[in-house]
């Protein structure tokens, strides 16, 4: 049996801060006892260390100058935009043929994708990020090469193979009938694995025929528990392009509903621009918004409407987008998330971002109850946040009056640094079998 028993600052969310009171719990030193990859419990340090005995007590580590949270969870991610982070100067659509799809092409090559897989993981845990929902390329290699590294990390993770056969080079197209073999055989091999789930990707509704979001559909319904993952009202002129595409759908939501793509596991990043028949649609169908502050801004796409998602009754996670996005760090996606929520009018508390990005993320995954707290019986994947990481924030957090200002610098300051370890089923990133980018 291994053991692991940690003596911190525990914050975790029970509930949503904004429906529930109470929904966070903060424990300022407590006690957070791993068995096997497990929680076995939480609690105050010192109510447990009364039932443990000399050697478990000699155990314990020591790091009550941190917070002891529940470890990141990213909802939209493309693993191969991973080099192409931060590239200057087009909006979505040209963003796509200017940068995206000449980097996908690359992912042809197993070894590179594998290559790339690692430094991305890496990136992942580096940010204190365990559970996240992951484009690959359109190349069934890609999905290969990226689960083969997760399993080997033992991070629990969802993944599949994009499905785009128009309006793209033939390097990253393929046809409605291949995408849905490849698709088929990628499940079959990959979903249900270890901690390894699949997601039917179609890129988005512009780049997939009828044909192909039918065979998506046809996925979904012969291999129930498998997600969808793909990309909804992002872009205004996206949203323009769809409806010359499908004029006899009734919006862009439509579209996928046709081919029944929504669903508990359908999640559609972004959802900027959306009608009120799309709210209620999505809510009807416990279907998920995937929120990516950092990519919305940095493509100029638009500003998302929390308040009235929310107010709709639609789920919602929280991601990174990278490579849209310009950061793999959570506490930098809150960060901005605020500020986009702020230029609207409302106040997005520090407690409801966390919540977001840990166990709302996991609801939004229909992972919560394995992932997204701390509560005994989850799988232990967690991280340590050490808010004296830099000299800022070592000397703002000096400052702070309670764990709720503290947590709110962390959003606002924080970045990798912060994140001083991450947890895979109770084991340090250090224990892992990583690797980095082999040149």
């Amino acid at each position: 049996m291994s053991e692991t028993l940690i003596r911190g600052q525990i914050l975790h969310c029970l509930d949503e801060p904004e429906q529930h009171d109470g929904a966070v719990e903060y424990i300022a030193d407590g006690l957070l006892w791993i068995q096997d990859g497990y929680i076995k419990t939480t609690g105050s340090y010192t109510q447990l260390s009364g039932g443990l005995n000399k050697r478990q007590l000699d155990a314990v580590e020591d790091q009550r100058k941190c917070l002891i949270v529940p470890g990141f969870v990213d909802c939209h991610v493309h693993y191969p935009q991973t080099q192409m982070i931060a590239a200057y100067g087009t909006q979505l659509l040209d963003w796509l043929n200017t940068y995206t799809f000449p980097v996908e092409a690359s992912f042809a090559d197993a070894a590179h994708a594998k290559q790339v897989a690692h430094v991305f993981l890496d990136q992942l845990v580096r940010n204190g990020t365990t559970t996240a929902l992951v484009f690959c390329s359109v190349h069934p290699q890609s999905v290969d090469a990226f689960f083969s590294i997760a399993q080997a990390r033992q991070m629990r993770m969802i993944a599949g193979k994009v499905m785009m056969d128009r309006h793209a080079p033939p390097a990253v197209t393929d046809t409605a009938d291949s995408s849905y073999h490849d698709s088929n055989a990628l499940i079959q091999r990959w979903h249900g694995v270890d901690r390894l789930s699949y997601a039917v990707t179609p890129r988005f509704a512009p780049t997939s025929t009828p044909a192909q979001l039918q065979a998506a559909g046809r996925l979904l319904r012969e291999h129930p528990g498998v997600y969808l993952h793909t990309h909804l009202s992002e872009n205004q002129d996206e949203v323009k392009w769809v409806k010359s595409l499908f004029p006899t759908a009734d919006h862009y939501l439509d579209v996928y509903d046709q081919a029944g793509l929504l669903g508990r596991r359908s999640v559609f990043a972004h959802g900027i621009y959306l009608c009120d028949s799309e709210c209620q649609r999505l809510a009807q169908t416990e279907s998920v918004l995937a929120h990516c502050p950092t990519s919305n801004l940095f493509i100029g796409s638009g500003l998302f409407p929390m308040q009235r998602i929310a107010a709709a009754g639609i789920r919602i996670g929280m991601g990174t987008d990278v490579g849209g996005g310009t950061s793999f760090s959570m506490l930098q996606t809150t960060a901005e998330a605020y500020k986009i929520q702020q230029l609207q009018g409302h106040n997005l508390t520090p407690e409801q971002a966390f919540y977001l990005a840990t166990l709302g993320g996991a609801k939004a995954l229909d992972l919560d109850t394995v992932i997204g707290n701390l509560k005994p019986g989850k799988e232990a994947d967690f991280c340590l946040l050490d808010p004296t990481a830099t000299n800022l924030t070592a000397f703002r957090s000096a400052h702070c009056r309670d764990w709720r200002e503290l947590l709110f610098v962390l959003q606002m300051l924080g970045d990798d640094r912060t994140v001083k370890t991450t947890y895979i089923l109770g084991k340090p990133q250090s224990q892992l079998p990583v690797a980095g980018l082999q040149q």
